[in-house]
């Protein structure tokens, strides 16, 4: 008897030591494994990291994964839906998942089959347990798997993504489009999802907008109707990994409404919010959704297995929030009786708190304002003030905020501190969309 023939795997990359923790990334839709570039150097560091592609996206457009004696299966992996019609909506739903829930009972099949690959793919590597982070269509792989699979995900990241991607029609609505016109339409309206204006003619978006327009439109659309059919909401409590949800605060896309509801929905999940970002937070915000997945990964919120790893997280943190040239003066200003201070705000300050996913970056932002005011460091409340800016606060927040601490901290204090804040906030070179870190208004002794 002829054996049956053996699938091709997604096509994938893996770096990181052979010997590390096994992270799998799995990207959004219309993307390649790329779009988790700006991660891959620190995250590699520490795990073995395997980064898959969609089928019909990436370097093999063409449909890499031929059947398994699965139609569902088939039809996603190669892309060879009909034409036209809607008859590839039977791609999310024919298979739907024998477990109970509302997944299988609203048609998750789809994006079941697509966790059904990344399985193979984990099989074939010889990886049983894995710590799994996915942005949009990649997260709901990931929460499908961990609501289906427990004893497969250690932990797990949701990046930009949903427990519903909104209501059905308009997702079929896509997928008609691009089987009749192909992915142009889309990929034109793409940055406008994707990137805030700021970002979206960046060369890292330019180049993400290419990899949509190379991919194959069957595949693309075929993947579309998996959305259209994934609803996992009832099936949230079911998540028993340590999860971290990340939101990008200007996500068209998924707001962080959705964010909100799978960390609501998720027992014990965290929640960071991006500010200044969109659907792909990563690649807008690289900074601060590497802080996030560090120390998830590293330390599910206690302090990092190693300084190094602290160190790493803490720098980004610290330059996410305070921004380079705030960061790039303080270094430039290290002595040798400052070196082990500045090395260890970094590591204990920036590197474990700062980084933990239990509060969101506006949450620490309020504290560290309020801690402030009552301790009366105003040299470090203007920088301060700027770095809230970038967190995410608006002026009005933050005169909330000062005006919550002047009942519990004192007028004088809460006098003083409206004084500084108010000079930090009319300076022409607050942080705005850009990120950028802006001057000090007067010369700062501050170091943190």
């Amino acid at each position: 008897m002829t054996p049956p023939p053996r699938p091709r795997l997604l096509h994938h990359r893996v770096d990181g030591p052979a010997a590390a923790p096994p992270l799998f990334l799995g990207p959004a839709l219309g993307t390649s494994l790329a779009v988790w570039d700006p991660q891959l150097p620190a995250l590699a560091r520490g795990h073995r990291v395997v980064r898959w592609d969609l089928p019909g996206h990436g370097v093999r457009p063409d449909g890499p994964l031929p059947g398994t004696g699965r139609e569902a299966a088939t039809r996603v992996r190669t892309g060879a839906v009909p034409r036209t019609g809607p008859a590839a909506a039977t791609v999310a739903g024919t298979a739907a998942a024998a477990e109970p829930g509302a997944g299988a009972a609203q048609g998750a099949g789809g994006v079941g089959e697509l966790a059904g690959l990344v399985l193979e793919l984990a099989d074939h590597l010889g990886i049983d347990r894995f710590r799994y982070a996915g942005i949009s269509l990649g997260g709901a792989v990931g929460a499908w798997l961990a609501v289906h699979h427990p004893d497969r995900v250690d932990s797990l990241a949701l990046v930009c993504t949903s427990a519903r991607f909104g209501d059905p029609g308009p997702w079929l609505e896509r997928a008609e489009l691009v089987r009749e016109k192909g992915t142009e339409p889309v990929a034109g309206a793409a940055p406008g999802r994707w990137f805030t204006p700021a970002f979206a003619g960046e060369p890292a978006a330019r180049a993400l907008v290419g990899d949509l327009r190379r991919a194959d439109p069957y595949a693309y659309a075929a993947l579309c109707e998996a959305l259209a059919g994934y609803d996992l909401r009832a099936d949230l409590p079911r998540i028993t990994a340590p999860t971290l949800v990340v939101a990008g605060r200007d996500d068209p896309a998924t707001p962080p409404a959705h964010a909100r509801e799978l960390a609501d929905g998720i027992p014990g999940a965290g929640l960071t919010e991006v500010a200044h970002a969109a659907h792909l937070a990563n690649v807008e915000r690289p900074g601060p959704v590497l802080a996030a997945l560090l120390a998830h990964f590293t330390g599910q919120g206690t302090p990092a297995e190693s300084d190094a790893e602290r160190r790493a997280a803490g720098t980004a943190v610290r330059r996410s929030v305070l921004g380079d040239a705030h960061v790039d003066r303080a270094a430039a200003r290290t002595t040798g009786f400052t070196a082990d201070f500045q090395d260890f705000i970094t590591r204990y300050a920036w590197g474990e708190i700062w980084t933990r996913p239990g509060l969101s970056r506006a949450t620490r932002s309020c504290i560290t304002l309020t801690a402030l005011v009552a301790g009366g460091h105003l040299e470090e409340l203007a920088m301060h003030v700027r770095a809230a800016l970038r967190n995410g606060l608006t002026p009005d927040e933050i005169q909330e905020v000062l005006l919550q601490s002047a009942v519990y901290c004192g007028v004088p204090a809460a006098n003083a501190a409206f004084a500084v804040a108010d000079r930090a906030l009319a300076q022409p070179g607050q942080p705005g969309a850009s990120g950028e870190a802006d001057e000090p208004d007067e010369p700062e002794r501050g170091v943190t």
